[in-house]
């Protein structure tokens, strides 16, 4: 099971460095966990955990970056920093380029990297508790009726309670008890509040 606080995932082939992050780490109150292999971190379980992933860019079998591809492929947001050595710096920005959060060189300094890495974890928290939030709105609207989404989406798009009753065949009273029922259960003070909520979870056009 993944763990339920942050934790500091160490992915290097390289055991001094591994055991040197780990003390880094847990001295700075952290939880850490170390990877010999981009296999062995994925066999853990870890990909979609709570946390902050540093990554060593040359490791044998599959590599950081394809480690690193393979997170963004299952959607994973954890993030992820990478430590290079100084020939791996194109490397580096490649990977920076496509959802790596920062890349530091060897030797690095450990104050800069501790704050790194609490500056990643900040950042990840607010991305899950954005993702929280709207996975709790998306539920509230899946409990509406199908006619109760469709008196919900001619609201949103700005048609009175009139207009909506003659498109969808209904009587006023009926429109506006429909209407009743989207607010309390997208739990939505007002009508600005539900149209924000609409906007949020509208899937973009491709």
């Amino acid at each position: 099971m993944p763990p339920a606080e942050p934790s500091i995932f160490i992915v290097d082939d390289d055991e001094a460095v591994r055991d040197a992050l780990c003390e880094l780490f847990v001295s700075e109150g952290m939880g850490a966990q170390a990877f010999d292999s981009a296999e062995a971190f994925f066999a853990a379980g870890l990909a979609t955990a709570r946390g902050c992933l540093v990554l060593d860019i040359h490791m044998p079998g599959q590599t950081g970056l394809e480690l690193q591809a393979e997170l963004k492929r299952q959607g994973a947001a954890i993030p992820i920093i990478i430590i290079t050595g100084q020939g791996d710096v194109p490397k580096a920005r490649s990977a920076f380029k496509v959802g790596a959060i920062d890349f530091i060189e060897k030797p690095f300094d450990p104050a800069a990297l501790v704050r790194t890495v609490r500056e990643a974890l900040e950042t990840e928290g607010r991305l899950r508790s954005a993702i929280a939030e709207i996975e709790e709105k998306r539920a509230r609207i899946s409990h509406l009726s199908t006619r109760e989404r469709e008196v919900m989406d001619l609201v949103v798009a700005g048609h009175p309670n009139k207009v909506i009753a003659t498109k969808l065949g209904l009587s006023v009273r009926t429109v506006e008890n429909h209407r009743a029922k989207v607010m309390e259960k997208t739990k939505c003070s007002n009508l600005s509040a539900l149209v924000s909520m609409a906007l949020q979870l509208r899937t973009p056009e491709p």
